[in-house]
């Protein structure tokens, strides 16, 4: 019997951009990517940590990757980034959207929302919303001029969709700082679903594909009184790792979904469920 569907994962020969690609579920989703046989170029703000993690994620799956230092916030520097992918590989197949600012002024940036300075408003949004708009205007543009169609996709999160519940940051702390769900961060991802959906239709005539993976909580510093709160509102009994959302990475990238577009893919334990 010949096979149908075997390599509707298989990302041999494409080239896959992944922006944060240093973070927390950044460096999951980039070894993912090489280890489906996809070209990726890691990019992130600092040079020789990008460097050294592309010939990392090179060297385990046997696919040639590399590292481009990039502010996605920078119209000039997202250009360039883009220009020199193409230089070297010659195409982009797929965009990862996954820079997201969690700001380097954490009291700022957990400040309460009736306090919430403009500042680091425009700060966070620079990066997680205005980042996400360079970064696909540019892609998309190649994309186009390619003619092959194409997989972009953002890392959106739950709370672009539902509303924080405040008794989960009860005595909650991240890096040993009391913590809540900011509002910019709410705001900077529903504007990241929004955008997916209206490229998804502005794109499709180009067989280029737009779609937004939505995380749940992932477990990455918090403590136990938010560990505990937050797997009490999880359907599954637990916070999520990275590991839990290469899958649906890889099957959003993938022609395994080359009939989805404008969709969010929720990747929460069930939390939306309720």
């Amino acid at each position: 019997m010949s096979r149908l569907y075997g390599n509707l994962f298989d990302l041999s020969g494409r080239v896959a951009i992944v922006t944060g690609g240093l973070g927390i579920l950044g460096r999951a989703f980039c070894q993912a990517l090489a280890e489906f046989g996809a070209h990726v170029v890691v990019v992130d703000l600092d040079e020789d940590s990008v460097q050294r993690y592309a010939c990392e994620i090179s060297e385990l799956s046997g696919i040639h990757c590399e590292g481009w230092q990039c502010d996605v916030a920078d119209e000039a520097s997202v250009e360039a980034m883009v220009d020199g992918t193409v230089a070297r590989f010659g195409r982009i197949d797929v965009l990862h959207n996954n820079a997201a600012s969690k700001s380097d002024d954490l009291p700022a940036f957990f400040a309460p929302a009736e306090d919430y300075s403009l500042e680091e408003w425009r700060k966070i949004m620079a990066v997680n919303l205005d980042g996400v708009f360079l970064v696909s205007r540019a892609v998309g543009r190649r994309m186009i001029e390619q003619g092959r169609g194409g997989s972009i996709i953002h890392t959106g999160s739950i709370y672009g969709h539902l509303g924080a519940d405040p008794r989960i940051y009860q005595g909650s702390e991240y890096l040993g700082l009391a913590i809540n769900t900011p509002p910019v961060y709410a705001a900077s991802k529903a504007g990241v679903a929004g955008l997916a959906r209206y490229l998804a239709t502005l794109w499709a005539e180009h067989g280029i594909r737009v779609n937004t993976l939505v995380p749940g909580g992932v477990k990455s510093g918090q403590n136990q009184a938010f560990i505990s709160r937050y797997t009490q509102r999880v359907p599954l009994g637990r916070m999520g790792h990275a590991e839990d959302l290469v899958g649906a990475l890889i099957y959003l990238a993938s022609d395994a979904s080359r009939y989805v577009t404008g969709q969010c893919l929720y990747v929460d334990g069930g939390l939306s469920a309720w």
